[in-house]
């Protein structure tokens, strides 16, 4: 029986779904777990747009107003992820019918390791969906007051629903001087902060760029982040090389190492960024959506838009 993760933020704007897509990613690819994750903002939604999915036939709209199966709503992604996007489209709001949702999931439950929850942000009736569709929640915020206060009101509910708080992710973090730290966030909110995603310019160029963080970008330190993130969930041991490790390796190697992680958690098919993107693609019923088509030198206006059919 899988595991069924919320993600939740008790405001938008904190990268909820930027977690989201890494996580799955690392946890599908690098741990090799059998993961579903699932755009559960059917009215904003945003993890279609994050992988170039501007398009898709089926949707978890279909899927809440009754017309299709949950399984006929999945697209593979790389690395053994699978996807459930939310439309796009206003008109796809009409009948969908967010308190199945939990329904919806257990029919895929068997099939899983972990489901991931993309919820949607603040305690409106999508929100409160996803979160009684979970057995456990992750809490993702920034290191201010007013986003951190959130999650005190976000836990009233957790705890009144009975699922059960894996912890905090402080994502966008700085150091800076005037940025909550993690222990005081969690004497505020009496969670623990089980990691910490450094401001990354990176992330903003993975956005552009269709693609998770931990793809565009390895060696990034957020790509890092979300490694220790996945490690930690999963219970695997992870520990990354100190700075005098690293130097004695590119020494000895003579050359820049992409990813300073052990060989276990390393998928053997790990290649440079460029070569994913190549391979990298959604299948689904009836489309094949590239995600990043950087290469092709005929690539259309939009990347990765399929025309649907007249």
């Amino acid at each position: 029986m899988a595991r069924i993760i919320a993600i939740a933020s008790g405001k938008g704007g904190v990268g909820k779904t930027t977690v989201a897509l890494n996580l799955g990613t690392v946890l599908a690819h690098h741990f090799k777990r059998s993961i579903t994750l699932i755009d559960c903002n059917v009215t904003t939604s945003h993890l279609g747009m994050y992988l170039g999915m501007y398009y898709s036939p089926v949707t978890l709209n279909k899927v809440l107003r009754g017309e299709v199966s949950i399984r006929e709503a999945i697209y593979d992604y790389f690395g053994g992820m699978k996807v459930v996007p939310a439309s796009l489209s206003l008109s796809d709001l009409e009948g969908v019918d967010v308190t199945k949702l939990r329904e919806k999931i257990d029919l895929i439950a068997d099939e899983n390791e972990i489901i991931l929850l993309d919820s949607a942000p603040g305690l409106g009736r999508e929100a409160i969906a996803a979160l009684k569709a979970a057995d456990e929640v992750l809490f993702v915020t920034t290191p201010y007051v007013p986003s951190v206060m959130d999650i005190v009101r976000t836990m009233e509910v957790v705890n009144e629903i009975g699922i059960r708080p894996l912890g905090i992710v402080l994502n966008m973090v700085e150091k800076e001087k005037y940025e909550m730290t993690p222990q005081e966030v969690e004497q505020l909110t009496r969670v623990p902060v089980i990691a910490s995603i450094p401001y990354d310019k990176n992330i903003n160029k993975s956005l552009v760029e269709k693609l998770p963080i931990i793809v565009q970008n390895q060696n990034s330190r957020a790509s890092k982040a979300f490694i220790s993130l996945g490690a930690a969930l999963v219970g695997y041991p992870y520990e990354e090389k100190s700075i005098f490790s690293r130097i004695r390796d590119k020494l000895s190697f003579g050359r820049k190492r992409k990813l300073e992680i052990p060989s276990a958690v390393l998928g053997p098919d790990m290649q440079s960024t460029r070569s994913m993107q190549n391979q990298m693609a959604f299948r689904g019923p009836d489309t094949t959506i590239l995600a990043s088509p950087l290469d092709r030198p005929d690539r259309p206006t939009l990347p990765g838009f399929p025309k649907p059919e007249e």
